[in-house]
């Protein structure tokens, strides 16, 4: 295909994908306010204040990093999970296969819209975040390529999950069991270097704490691991889940019967 060819085609899923979310942003965009605003308020203005300081920043500030790349990690899995699962259940997807569109151009497709929401839903969080306490930014391009990392990787393990899903209930199962624990012991409410020894190992294992302490670290410059590290972490899940991908959709895992 020319390239002109293979950007209509990106564009169009693109476009499709924002569209779709921002079409229901009440069921899209306004819940994850909603849910991070209560977050604010009872974690960090409640228990944040008996709390007091953590990593030298009130504990306001110390989780408002974990809390905007959890609505970002979140969203971003989300959207695409349950739009290309959409395409399968109503065999819309078949446009697709039959069409000359290259599986990379898909893939970026979905991607992209999943990043749309993702972000969004991160730059929303971070407004609602500035009526509570107040932020800085201590290293801006860390702050961008994190976010833009950590929303492209779990965009593309939506999309892997999706193509797996045979029912609605397989698309809520890897949210539920996997990553909300993940998240929740990811280091968003809380330093690593508060637990004993054998449980902050156990710790490093969990992929979404170099995100979210990537991440800390380019807003507020403290981070319980080393912050190039992190991207480097993510930037190696992105490569192997998108050649997965790129796998599952060429033998049409899923997709094809």
């Amino acid at each position: 295909m020319r390239i002109e060819a293979l950007w209509v085609a990106f564009y169009t899923i693109v476009i499709r994908e924002i569209r779709r979310f921002t079409r229901i942003w009440p069921q899209t965009l306004l819940p994850p306010a909603v849910t991070m605003t209560l977050y604010f308020i009872i974690f960090g203005n409640l228990i944040g204040s008996r709390i007091g300081q953590m990593g030298g920043f009130t504990y306001m500030q110390f989780i408002v990093p974990g809390l905007i790349m959890m609505a970002v990690i979140t969203n971003s899995y989300s959207n695409v999970v349950s739009s290309f699962f959409s395409m399968k259940f109503q065999r819309s997807i078949e446009e697709l296969l039959v069409s000359p569109v290259p599986n990379w151009v898909i893939l970026a497709g979905y991607v992209t819209g999943g990043m749309a929401r993702g972000l969004g839903i991160g730059l929303i969080v971070t407004l609602v975040s500035l009526a509570f306490t107040h932020l800085t930014i201590h290293n801006l391009p860390m702050v961008v390529i994190t976010v833009f990392l950590t929303s492209a990787l779990f965009s593309v393990g939506g999309f892997i999950n999706a193509m797996l899903a045979t029912k609605f209930d397989d698309i809520s199962i890897v949210p539920t069991f996997v990553l909300t624990p993940l998240t929740y012991l990811g280091g968003v409410f809380y330093s690593i270097g508060l637990l004993p020894d054998f449980w902050q190992g156990v710790s490093m294992a969990n992929p979404i704490l170099y995100m979210v302490n990537g991440f800390r670290y380019g807003i507020l410059g403290v981070s319980d691991v080393n912050p190039f590290v992190s991207l480097g972490m993510i930037l190696v899940f992105i490569v192997l889940l998108s050649l997965v991908a790129l796998q599952m959709l060429q033998r049409g895992k899923g997709i094809r019967h």
